[in-house]
């Protein structure tokens, strides 16, 4: 349970940094202005509706006999994948799920991060003959590190609650591959209605947090540059 909230929020939290910066820098791109909102609103929509309809949606999609899927993994000569009932494929379906619905979030935080960096330093970067590489690393980088800092701290914090998406999907199956910490209290609390050790997992979990947050804070000041 421990090694599978461990491993799912850091998946997710990377998933969530980097791609979510990947994705973010091309939408910056240069590309039609309705295209750009289209993309914009594509992954936006998803954070904004329920995690557990996402879920619910997910869990047809990721059926081992009739999800769309499978159906498509099939045209490439794929045999069919048990998404939900594997031990294997249960913690990568959580992840992927989660992460389709929260990266909306952090590519608009970056979004907003680039939009932010002036055009000057780019512009200079270009007459001293910098290449998009170069900028990136010289100039966009360190001026996006408050915002990734940010986005760290938060998807940090997410990313370890996670609860709607392995409930609908798997119930934390099969076996604890995917089960939750706080799925485990949601169980001890109102499942055994052993509110008392419940209260002692959720008050060690926050404190765990807050010290992973205080860690971050302090390795900050390495990496994150204010102007």
């Amino acid at each position: 349970m421990y090694g599978s909230t461990t491993y799912m929020a850091l998946v997710i939290l990377a998933v969530n940094v980097v791609v979510g910066l990947l994705l973010a820098v091309l939408l910056e791109t240069r590309m039609p202005r309705w295209l750009r909102g289209f993309f914009r609103l594509s992954f936006l929509f998803p954070f904004v509706v329920s995690a557990s309809a996402v879920a619910l949606i997910w869990r047809f999609l990721l059926n081992k006999d009739l999800g769309l899927v499978n159906y498509l993994v099939g045209l490439v000569g794929v045999g069919r994948i048990d998404w939900l009932g594997s031990s294997a494929f249960a913690p990568v379906s959580v992840i992927v799920v989660n992460s389709w619905k929260t990266i909306g979030f952090s590519i608009l935080v970056y979004i907003a991060g680039l939009q932010a960096i002036p055009d000057q330093l780019k512009e200079a970067a270009i007459v001293d003959g910098a290449n998009a590489w170069t900028r990136f690393w010289r100039i966009t980088f360190p001026m996006l590190s408050p915002t990734i800092f940010f986005l760290v701290v938060i998807n940090t914090i997410n990313s370890f609650q996670i609860f709607a998406e392995p409930r609908v999907l798997t119930q934390g199956g099969p076996g604890d591959a995917s089960r939750t910490i706080v799925e485990y209290l949601y169980d001890r609390a109102f499942g055994d209605f052993d509110l008392g050790y419940a209260s002692a997992i959720g008050i060690t979990f926050t404190l765990v947090l807050i010290v992973l947050t205080a860690i971050q804070f302090r390795l900050s000041r390495r990496w994150t540059f204010y102007e």
